[in-house]
């Protein structure tokens, strides 16, 4: 459960109190965290369209900084699709990716949306997650998902690319399948065959992370370059730089928008994974200081060279899988992290790209939520339409724009709901224990009456009235 803000800077709220006997369980699931979001983040700097060490770059300070500052014991910040997306899309249009411009402007994205969530939690401008509906968010990250899945074809493929928007870019690489490199195409299927029986037979198994070391192996046993199959390249070691990014204040007016709908996705799905653990271990969180976690982790990434951060739902549910139970947790993955960007980063360059096209691919394809999308259709057929327009605007018009396409009818759905309730009773239709009962739905129109199928109530005096028990 959340609670109100205490009016105190607490920190590590997240850690203590400390139980002796979790320490190994927590450090232990922090390591699998580290094994299956390593190549997950540097994944995610295709779709960000920055150099693979950014990756690392967004679990080792972002990480660390959210584990010692945050309520939540369980939330994992770190690099995220959904606004890796949003930041690619508005970045293309002001420098080459993965130039230092680039680079820059994206550290300076991830200072701005630190002053958007610094100032959400000055001003409380928490309740501006609720403008992303439950409904609208499955459509929205499924509409990422079909736009990240389709951008990665042309490196599953070994081809160079092209076209400016889902629609050209799967144009394109259709257009182009007769100059696929063989080699290249093999290596793809081979990491997607790996990864799917791996993930079937464990989730906890860290598929992608034994794919990659098992590519830098196949590359250099047998030379897969000479195949024309492209390589990653020298990858930087070291630690991240510290300091301001290096882009033009002019930048930051074009900026405004992505940083804004990147704002509103980290309060959506952060606050929802926050809740949603809180609940189920029946613990308290302070909201506030999530978002002072949220802002200073993003203020860290920006002054340490890497992109936007978000509480990650997936990086969390891998937590939980593993037995973490605590931000002891991430504090271990972050020094996993450490010890790869300090001695582990030589042999990523022998690293096939098409490894992280097939990795990329996969997430894009997570995140295609067909089975959320049928929930809603169950639930309301109307928000099924709503979701699925929502999936349709980011596929052909973009992110940006589909953020501000899902927080209109996140609203518009809001608002008919509270005009026109839903309202029921349940009424008696015979008498005696193992009564049949009906549900009547009132509307300003009529009543429209529904039966429970096979629904049996008995009624049972207590000292404080009367206790309903249920049979099916």
């Amino acid at each position: 459960m959340s609670v109100p803000a205490a009016g105190r800077f607490r920190l590590l709220q997240g850690i203590v109190p400390v139980d002796p006997h979790r320490v190994a369980v927590d450090v232990a699931a922090g390591a699998a965290l580290a094994a299956l979001a390593i190549p997950e983040v540097m994944g995610y700097t295709a779709i960000a369209g920055t150099p693979v060490v950014t990756g690392l770059y967004t679990i080792l300070l972002p990480t660390a900084v959210f584990a010692v500052v945050g309520s939540s014991r369980h939330l994992v910040v770190g690099a995220d699709s959904a606004t890796a997306a949003i930041l690619a899309a508005s970045l293309v249009l002001l420098a080459a990716p993965a130039s230092a411009d680039y680079v820059a402007l994206a550290s300076l994205a991830a200072l701005m949306t630190a002053a958007w969530l610094l100032v959400a939690r000055i001003v409380r401008l928490g309740f501006l997650a609720d403008f992303l509906s439950r409904s609208v968010l499955v459509g929205f990250l499924t509409g990422v998902g079909i736009q990240v899945a389709v951008g990665q074809i042309a490196g599953l493929l070994g081809l160079p690319g092209g076209g400016s928007d889902t629609i050209d870019k799967a144009r394109s690489a259709l257009s182009h399948l007769n100059e696929a490199n063989s080699a290249t195409l093999i290596v793809s299927v081979s990491v997607l065959l790996v990864m799917l029986v791996l993930r079937r037979l464990a989730r906890q198994i860290p598929g992608a992370l034994l794919t990659v070391a098992g590519s830098i192996v196949a590359s250099h046993v047998f030379n897969l370059s000479s195949f024309g199959v492209a390589l990653l390249g020298p990858v930087p070691g070291g630690l991240p730089s510290i300091g301001v990014p290096a882009a033009s204040v002019s930048a930051i007016g074009p900026l405004v928008p992505a940083t804004f709908a990147m704002f509103v996705v980290i309060l959506a799905q952060s606050s929802a994974s926050s809740r949603a653990y809180a609940v189920r271990y029946q613990e308290r969180t302070d909201e506030n200081m999530d978002l002072i976690g949220l802002s200073l982790a993003n203020l860290v990434a920006g002054l340490s060279g890497t992109f936007v951060v978000n509480g990650s739902p997936t990086k969390t549910q891998m937590v939980d899988n593993a037995g973490g139970r605590s931000q002891m947790s991430n504090l271990a993955c972050a020094a996993v992290v450490l010890l790869v960007l300090l001695f582990l980063t030589g042999p990523l360059a022998l690293m096939p790209s098409a490894v992280l096209a097939a990795i990329v691919f996969l997430i894009g394809l997570e995140l295609v939520d067909v089975a959320g999308l049928r929930r809603v259709l169950q639930a309301r057929p109307i928000e099924f339409w709503v979701a699925l327009s929502t999936a349709a605007v980011v596929v052909v018009a973009g992110v940006e724009q589909a953020i501000v396409v899902a927080m209109a009818l996140s609203l518009i759905s809001h608002t008919r709901h509270g005009y026109k309730p839903q309202n029921s009773v349940l009424v008696q239709t015979t008498g005696g224990c193992g009564a049949r009962w009906r549900r009547v739905v009132a509307d300003r129109r009529s009543l429209v009456w529904s039966s429970i199928a096979s629904a049996t109530v008995c009624t049972m005096p207590t000292q404080s009235g009367f206790r309903m028990k249920y049979s099916s």
